[in-house]
């Protein structure tokens, strides 16, 4: 992601009320640097009239460089925080590492409390891989941090490779066992690698646990971590009754807004069948399951839709049509969730009454495709303004297109290619001349019907190789850009995805240059 769309996405986690974002890798590059340090100056100084204002943390790896990077990014915010690591685990320690247990205590203790010193009063540390590292050990370094002025202590089930009984025991062990825990809070983290992270993350909570570290739509390495929407709406669904009265400060309606803009900017499906958030998650096609629902909603649902911000369709109070106006739209944007106005409402109307005069009655689904065509997407560098292909079996396809500029010029080309979507991506890549490769191509329908609006959605590389580092490996990975177009054109969706990545990697190799200028940015 670029950094306004993590900036667009800290906001966003402001209004879901999350009580620390945990912002990104500021020493991974340039540009990771320069978005922590934007959330830390705009979304960790906006406090709201209830005197809410999110921690902004930074990750860093138990080096000095590091932690100083980290410190440079979210120290302008009211209420930073640096998050560091080190393996404890045997396996880690031998072969990544390749260090001994007195090495990594060593590391630990001092790289927190270089930490302290910089300046930061809120250290959080994690012993990465603690699922799978011996008991003692991990009782003896957490216990060196917490002298050494760590404030919190995250246990990362990094391999999610823990059972909840399991997960729960450790965490329950390192609160009897560890000197000093009475003074710090103690978080979990949670992998998904036995899909397990929900459950897991429960379970260290009800062990006592005050913190869990979750993310949107469960997104993260190898098969992701502990989904926010998961945990929050079972805590909300049980905490009261089951779970010892645990509860969050979470504004659940928030929850479907955030789960799309982090789908669509990040450029990763939400599977239909995803608990909370996925398409089907309060879909009900079985026969006795829907004769249930027309008596009683209680029947099948034990999560109304309002509550995560869901509008159904044949609930919703306006129907929309070719005769609708700008205000009925409004009031159907509010309706869904979305906080709309200005330009942006403008080229959503004008969208809509295009898709209205094709269609008899537009969905919601037709509305949030519109919408997420025209809000998420990134800073216009190149605009799509015309299309024309001509293509089949009598001849070779090809593609004329008509793109605008950030300046307002029309630049016009033509190519050929071997389908319409080929042509025409040859034809953009005529005017932008920027090389990249496409690595991911999928469409799908967001309504039944032969009218339905395509949405496609794109992943490209530069050929300049932009690259970042991994936090958890150290290892260098070249970065990719997604792009998203709705239409009810299948080759126009295609063309504005296409364009929507190319802008959004024009614009990092725009920005970087300043970040890589700016005086407060340490080397890596």
């Amino acid at each position: 992601m670029t950094s306004k769309e993590k900036l667009d996405i800290a906001r966003q986690l402001a209004k879901l009320g999350v009580d620390i974002i945990e912002a990104g890798f500021p020493a991974a590059s340039p540009d990771d640097f320069g978005a922590v340090k934007a959330i830390a100056l705009e979304v960790g100084n906006a406090v709201d009239p209830h005197g809410y204002v999110p921690v902004i943390c930074g990750l860093s790896r138990c080096n000095e460089k590091d932690i100083q990077a980290a410190w440079d990014a979210v120290r302008f915010a009211r209420r930073p925080r640096i998050h560091t690591f080190i393996a404890t685990s045997a396996i880690h320690m031998q072969y990544k590492l390749k260090k001994s247990k007195q090495e990594v205590i060593d590391i630990a203790r001092r790289m927190v409390a270089f930490a302290r010193r910089l300046g930061c009063n809120d250290v959080e540390f994690s012993p990465e891989d603690a699922g799978r590292s011996e008991r003692e050990f991990l009782y003896e370094i957490l216990g060196e941090v917490i002298k050494a002025g760590a404030t919190t202590l995250n246990i990362p089930d990094t391999v999610g490779i823990t059972m909840p009984q399991e997960f729960g025991k450790l965490i329950a062990d390192i609160k009897a066992n560890t000197p000093g825990i009475e003074n710090v809070i103690i978080s979990t983290h949670c992998q998904n690698d036995l899909g397990l992270s929900t459950a897991n993350t429960i379970a260290g909570a009800c062990a006592g646990a005050r913190q869990v570290e979750v993310t949107i739509n469960g997104i993260g390495e190898r098969a992701g971590n502990a989904s926010l929407e998961e945990v929050v709406m079972a805590l909300k669904c049980k905490g009261g009754s089951i779970l010892g009265g645990l509860y969050t400060g979470i504004n659940t309606r928030h929850i479907v807004m955030t789960s799309k803009m982090v789908e669509e900017y990040s450029g990763l499906h939400v599977q239909p069948h995803k608990a909370i958030v996925g398409a089907n998650a309060f879909a009900h096609e079985s026969g006795i399951h829907q004769d249930g629902m027309l008596k009683h909603k209680g029947t099948y649902e034990i999560i109304s839709p309002d509550d995560i911000g869901l509008e159904r369709t044949n609930e919703a109070g306006i129907v929309l049509g070719k005769l609708s106006g700008r205000h009925a739209l409004k009031m159907k944007l509010v309706e869904l969730g979305y906080d709309i106005d200005g330009e942006q409402l403008d080229n959503i109307f004008w969208r809509f009454k295009a898709v209205a005069e094709q269609k008899k009655r537009v969905t919601d689904a037709d509305i949030r495709a519109l919408v997420s065509d025209e809000v998420f997407q990134p800073t216009v560098v190149w605009k799509l303004h015309d299309l024309q292909v001509t293509c089949g079996t009598l001849g070779l396809s090809t593609a004329t297109v008509k793109l605008i500029s950030a300046e307002g010029k029309e630049h016009i080309a033509c190519a050929v290619g071997t389908g319409p979507v080929d042509s025409a991506y040859k034809a953009v890549d005529l005017i932008v001349k920027v090389p990249a490769t496409l690595l991911e191509y999928s469409m799908t329908a967001v309504t039944e019907g032969i009218d339905a609006i395509a949405t496609t959605r794109v992943l490209i590389r530069g050929e300049n190789n932009h690259t970042s580092t991994l936090a958890l490996t150290g290892e260098t990975i070249h970065r990719t850009f997604s792009g998203i177009g709705s239409s009810m054109d299948i080759t126009v969706s295609s063309v504005r995805a296409y364009i929507g990545a190319l802008n959004k990697m024009l614009g990092f190799m725009e920005l970087t240059p300043l970040h890589q200028c700016d005086d407060n940015m340490k080397s890596p």
